[in-house]
């Protein structure tokens, strides 16, 4: 839309493979194109290993003010997935709900999406979002994200609830005798004077 902010977002891959150069860093360069469909200005995919990089990768979008930052990889359940304990000491407060509209998208789908960890929440003024690391799991929370990431990011900056306008009454306008109001003359009065004066 003409004249609305363009809101920053960052990508994060975290893989220790990916970030060694075993592979090819797919989840990543999915989340840029959906994000930026969603109108948004996207950095990265920033490649770093699990763990504690995952922490200062964060702490670094935090300070550089992104409005966003969505994660891919280290969601699950193995050694190495350490995503979610990486932001949680990140963040100042926890979004449930997102989170978990991300698990029960995957879930239509793929029944080992319930043991995705992923958390979302704000620190500062930045939203943060863990997604899974596999192309489908990204995919299912770009679904999500596209439902609600635009006015997550404006009430993080103070704007207001959306409120949809009032429907027309179905019956039509009140007659004035249905609300309580006086009704006005429909005609002319005929002229009163004095008792008895009338010729």
């Amino acid at each position: 839309m003409s004249g609305s902010p363009t809101y920053r977002a960052l990508v994060v891959t975290a893989s220790n493979r990916a970030a060694a150069g075993v592979y090819a860093d797919k989840g990543g360069p999915l989340l840029v194109e959906g994000l930026a469909a969603l109108g948004l200005a996207v950095d990265g995919p920033w490649v770093v290993p699990d763990g504690d990089p995952v922490e200062a990768a964060l702490r670094d979008a935090v300070a550089a003010s992104y409005d966003v930052v969505v994660t891919t990889g280290g969601t699950g359940i193995s050694p190495t997935d350490r995503t979610p304990e990486a932001t949680r000491r990140v963040l100042d407060y926890e979004i449930p709900g997102i989170a978990e509209a991300v698990r029960a998208e995957g879930l239509a789908k793929v029944p080992t999406a319930a043991l995705s960890r992923g958390l979302a929440g704000v620190a500062g003024t930045t939203l943060i979002v863990n997604l899974p690391g596999s192309t489908g799991g990204v995919r299912d929370g770009l679904a999500v994200l596209g439902r609600l990431l635009v006015h997550a990011i404006e009430q993080l900056r103070g704007g207001d609830h959306p409120r949809p306008a009032d429907p027309p009454d179905p019956a039509g306008p009140a007659h004035p005798a249905d609300t309580g109001r006086p009704t006005a003359p429909t005609g002319p009065t005929a002229p009163t004077g004095p008792a008895g004066s009338a010729r």
